[in-house]
This record gives structure tokens, C-alpha cells and sequence, in this order.
């Protein structure tokens, strides 16, 4: 089987899994895994972080944007470019004035400022599937990779403890993060070179 044969079997496994994600469950999961970002250095300290709005099926991490703007941090949502069809960070000064974007989760409006992606010091991003060196199955269109292969900061996946696997088929296209959280832990990512 090949590589993209491999991740689309994986990521089918794994989506049927997240359409079986109760709302409660969402709700705990979130609440856990809230609790051990606000204790990471590397959270408390960033001041320019990139969240992202959760799927109805992902943990709800949403009480995060407003915390994040209270906190004075500069705060950023994925946002589809149309011109570039690429992704880039918008600034939110609130979370009035988001709507659906590209795929359907919301997103700042186009007026909102751009934030120049070497400027986040802190990115949580979602995914489908992960495994303990980083490697990060996304939803099957490629638009977090290229997002993220332009960003130096520290980069964070997000999940349900199920959805970390021994092993994630990666190409060399695809980017690794520096760390992980779960309802259960903040992992960083062992220091490895890429390819």
C-alpha cells in the first residue's frame, strides 16, 4: 500500500471514530486539555498565537480565543486567502465578526490585519491522527502543511488521547510539530531531523 493509501485508510478509521465524539466528552476534553496548556511556559509567555475555531467533532477549545485576547496576546485565526489559495493569519480583536470561511468554520473577515507568520510565537493546530515524533495526519487537502512549513514558532497539535497512533505515514511534504496536548498530557516532541 502506498503512502497516500495509507493515510486515507487512517484517516477514514479516524473521522468515523470523531463522528462518535459526544458532546460531553467534547466538552471534558477541552476542559483537560485547557488546564495543562495554561501551565506551559511556552503558552503563558507567547504573545502572537495562532488558535483555530474546533469542529463540532474535534475538543472544544474555544473558551481559549477569549482567554487569549483578555491575556493581551495578539490573536489569530486561520483565514482562506482566495487570491494566494493558501491559508494565512488573521487578527481578531473580539469573536464578533467571524463567519463561515472556506471550508465552513469560521474565520476573522478578510478586512481583519494579517499577521505575518513569523511574527506567532505560539500555533495550536487540529488534526485527525498523531504519533509520538510529531507527524500529524490532517483532513486530506494539504492547507495546514503549507500553513505551517512557513511558520518558525512553536507549533502544538490538539487531541482526543485515542487519536495518537504508533505511527503516521509522512512524506516529506508534510510537517511535524514541536509538541502535543491531550486531556491526559503536554508532550514536547522529540528533536529530530526533518525528511
Amino acid at each position: 500500500m502506498s503512502i497516500p493509501e495509507e493515510k486515507a485508510a487512517l484517516r477514514r478509521t479516524m473521522l468515523d471514530a470523531l463522528k462518535r465524539v459526544t458532546p460531553t466528552e467534547r466538552a471534558d476534553a477541552g476542559r483537560q486539555m485547557l488546564a495543562h496548556l495554561r501551565s506551559q511556559a511556552v503558552w503563558t509567555q507567547a504573545r502572537t498565537v495562532l488558535l483555530y475555531v474546533p469542529m463540532p467533532s474535534e475538543p472544544d477549545l474555544w473558551p481559549l480565543l477569549g482567554e487569549a485576547l483578555v491575556a493581551g496576546k495578539t490573536v489569530g485565526l486561520p483565514s482562506y486567502d482566495r487570491a494566494r489559495k493558501e491559508y494565512c493569519a488573521r487578527a481578531i480583536q473580539d469573536l464578533r465578526g467571524l463567519a463561515p470561511g472556506h471550508v465552513g468554520v469560521l474565520e476573522p473577515a478578510l478586512g481583519c490585519a494579517e499577521i505575518p507568520l513569523n511574527q506567532l510565537d505560539f500555533v495550536l493546530v487540529p488534526g485527525v491522527a498523531y504519533d509520538p515524533l510529531g507527524c500529524r495526519l490532517g483532513r486530506g487537502k494539504g492547507y495546514y502543511d503549507r500553513l505551517l512549513a512557513r511558520i518558525p514558532g512553536h507549533t502544538c497539535g490538539t487531541a482526543f488521547g485515542w487519536q495518537i497512533v504508533t505511527e503516521v505515514p509522512w512524506e516529506p511534504h508534510d510537517v511535524r510539530l514541536k509538541s502535543l496536548l491531550t486531556p491526559f498530557s503536554w508532550e514536547a516532541m522529540p528533536v529530530r531531523e526533518t525528511g
